[in-house]
């Protein structure tokens, strides 16, 4: 079984997301270090990007935030080689193919096989033009992680059948950030998924509270929370850690 396949293994998985490098990338270190500690099962960092697509207004502050502060794709494998001496909690990069492309497509894959990346989720990236990245990742074992949304309609069980490590379901039309309802058919795309291969299913975009985790997890194998933690890392800038380890503990017990 490998890192992935562990993440969901146990039971319901809370995946929270933060930008590497808000406030700095010292912060981050401790933030995967202590996420890790209060229960997150796979975390996501978002490497920084100055044209974020599929963000929402909190990270695309937090890019600016990350990008102006010095963050840099290698500081980020740097900082990471050191978290992987003392902590081994699965962790997947959420970037833009542009990054990938142009520090170079073989050695960024290689080099995240070095420091232990798990997966890759690009969300630019047409399920139909996934071979301008897989060949590297199948090379250097990372997985490629698909997404579905709403819109997907007839490519889901397509996209299903060649999927790796797990799925990211795009809960609602637009960009990320936290929204007051999640719409209900994303219960009827996980459904499309599991017809067609046994791969853990996670939700992602707009989930903020307890009571939307616990709901999503009711159809799902996990849920994804990026903005809601974006927002808290905003507000306590560099004294946050304390502040996000108390809400991951929060999230995590309400998908117990």
């Amino acid at each position: 079984m490998n890192k992935l396949q562990q993440v969901f293994a146990s039971g319901k998985a809370f995946i929270p997301f933060i930008t590497a490098g808000d406030p700095s990338l010292e912060i981050t270190e401790q933030l995967v270090l202590q996420m890790a500690a209060a229960g997150a099962d796979l975390i996501e960092l978002g490497i920084p990007f100055s044209d974020p697509v599929a963000e929402g207004q909190a990270i695309q502050d937090a890019d600016s935030r990350a990008l102006s502060g010095g963050a840099t794709t290698d500081k980020i494998f740097a900082m990471l080689g050191r978290i992987r001496k003392v902590c081994q909690v699965p962790i997947a990069f959420m970037t833009y193919v542009n990054p990938i492309f142009t520090y170079g497509t073989d050695g960024f894959m290689k080099n995240c096989q070095e420091v232990g990346i798990d997966a890759v989720i690009v969300p630019d990236l047409p399920f139909e033009e996934k071979d301008e990245l897989r060949p590297f990742c199948l090379k250097y074992d990372v997985n490629l992680i698909s997404m579905i949304a709403p819109t997907s309609n007839k490519r889901i069980r397509m996209i299903a059948n060649e999927a790796q490590g797990f799925i990211y379901c795009v809960s609602s039309m637009g960009v990320t950030g936290v929204r007051r309802e999640i719409g209900n058919n994303v219960e009827q795309m996980i459904k499309l998924v599991k017809e067609v291969k046994d791969i853990p299913c996670a939700v992602g975009f707009g989930i903020s509270t307890p009571e939307q985790a616990a709901k999503m997890v009711e159809f799902s194998d996990g849920v994804i929370v990026g903005s809601a933690i974006v927002k808290i890392v905003e507000q306590y800038g560099v004294n946050c850690v304390p502040y996000v380890v108390k809400y991951v503990c929060m999230m995590k017990k309400a998908i117990k």
